[in-house]
């Protein structure tokens, strides 16, 4: 699998590190009950088709990316930088 960075280009899957799908930036609160972090540290959805998953551009220019793909056909269909992303 190839994913295209937005500052580096077409690079390998194997500079990348996958963390998880997109909800690792919905954290839950400091007062948050346990059951809300239970739920995000131990609770994961396992869907057929489109997610949106976070990885890190290890060996390149250490940016984080939300990447959109399809589980079922494994074509990527964008990949944006987390960073811009929490400018909006």
């Amino acid at each position: 699998m190839r994913l295209k960075c937005p500052l580096c280009g077409d690079r390998d899957r194997r500079e990348f590190t996958y963390y998880g799908a997109e909800a690792y930036l919905h954290r839950p609160g400091p007062e948050a009950p346990a059951a809300a972090w239970d739920n995000y540290l131990h609770l994961r959805d396992n869907p057929a088709g489109e997610t949106k998953d976070l990885w890190y551009h290890e060996t390149g220019c250490a940016q984080w990316l939300l990447v959109t793909r399809n589980t079922v056909t494994h074509e990527i269909s964008a990949v944006e930088l987390v960073a811009e992303r929490a400018g909006q």
